[in-house]
């Protein structure tokens, strides 16, 4: 754990495990969204992706500490508003205190009609034998939309094996997948400062069919708004300037972003062999405000941009979280905007805060827009 100090615990929540405590804060964030509150599906899937670990007290510390959120939660909640007019809400996870990463994809692969097998392909990269690096080894993603099935996702990390070898495991891992000719022009796009740019993420979707994702995420430190509107010209049709107003909106300038960084994704769908169908650009909010009521504004403020309903993060924030806004930071984790020609929108990203709050930020901090 970090040494931050903890904010407004609470004493009835430390008498909850931490699967009792997440789940109620999924079932709340489903009925906010209007989901049917008889579907089983979403709590069930959660106990499983959380393993042994799950049915650990919060009194107690976790089995093991999670990169997934700040406070070391294995669990972050999200809700994405669609340019369709749909909302999805999405639970990214790990499971801690399993025998074998894989055992959650495993134990729920016949029952919801996973497709592995890229996963398969591609397990002797990015699961090795032997020791591990990097801040995790597998994350997945549960989402969830009203009168479907829930689908699933899977992180694997391009650093377990040190990061002087992620970019020949994800280039690898392209040919692998019968996409080879994706990995240089990504390369060319968005990882032009080898010192400032590197390989995050390479996720896969599990479901069946030919909108099936391959995507690939760049973390880029230390950035201007200029380096993520030109990682953004990959993909055909995107207009720079919604980048840039994204990064206003959410910095409160263009950079340079110093603290965590910018995040770049590309998604490869059937048919994609050198250019990727859809671009999304990851801002980490909770690092570039003094609190969470900044961050709520700011975030208002992107979503009437865009048409969308902020009533609705104000339910999901609600759902989650009972404390002031402006009594921590990270509640609002990061905002991301996903562009491209298979899906388009907003996804804003809340912190479960099982283990603790991370204090407001009272006073300028060097780097950080206020």
């Amino acid at each position: 754990m970090n040494d931050r100090t903890m904010v407004g615990a609470s004493v009835s929540m430390a008498t909850l495990s931490l699967y009792e405590h997440t789940g109620g804060q999924l079932d709340r964030l489903c009925e906010a969204i209007g989901f049917d509150s008889n579907d089983p599906r979403p709590r069930k899937l959660l106990r499983q992706l959380l393993g042994p670990g799950g049915a650990r007290s919060l009194a107690d510390p976790p089995l093991s500490p999670s990169n997934v959120a700040d406070d070391t939660t294995p669990i972050e909640f999200s809700i994405a508003f669609d340019t369709t007019g749909e909302c999805a809400i999405r639970v990214l996870g790990e499971s801690i205190g399993t025998p074998t990463p894989r055992d959650f994809i495993d134990a729920v692969a016949d029952e919801y009609d996973l497709d592995t097998t890229r996963l398969d392909t591609l397990g002797d990269l990015f699961l090795p034998p032997g020791e591990r690096q990097g801040p995790f080894t597998l994350w997945h993603s549960l989402i969830f939309r009203a009168g479907r099935d829930p689908k699933i996702k899977l992180y694997l990390n391009p650093q377990i094996s040190g990061p002087d070898r992620a970019a020949s495991l994800v280039s690898e891992g392209f040919r692998r997948l019968r996409i080879p000719g994706a990995f240089a022009p990504v390369n060319e796009h968005a990882l032009r400062r080898p010192e400032q740019d590197s390989f995050a993420f390479f996720a896969l979707d599990l479901d069946r069919g030919p909108l099936s994702r391959v995507k690939v995420y760049v973390a880029h430190e230390a950035a201007e708004c200029s380096d993520v509107e030109r990682a953004a010209e990959l993909v055909p049709g995107i207009d720079p300037l919604q980048i840039r107003e994204f990064c206003a909106f959410l910095g409160g300038g263009k950079g340079p972003f110093r603290d965590r960084p910018l995040i770049s994704s590309y998604s490869f769908v059937e048919g994609d062999r050198d250019h990727p169908s859809n671009y999304s650009l990851y801002f980490p909010i909770r690092s570039y405000v003094p609190d969470d009521g900044v961050a709520r504004a700011r975030v208002h403020a992107i979503l009437a941009q865009y048409d969308f309903d902020g009533a609705k993060l104000d339910e999901a924030i609600a759902a989650i979280s009972g404390r002031t806004l402006r009594d921590g930071v990270g509640l609002i984790s990061h905002v991301s905007l996903r562009l491209g020609q298979f899906g388009s929108g907003i996804t804003v990203y809340l912190s479960s805060e099982a283990y603790r709050v991370m204090p407001a930020r009272r006073r300028p901090v060097l780097g950080i827009p206020h």
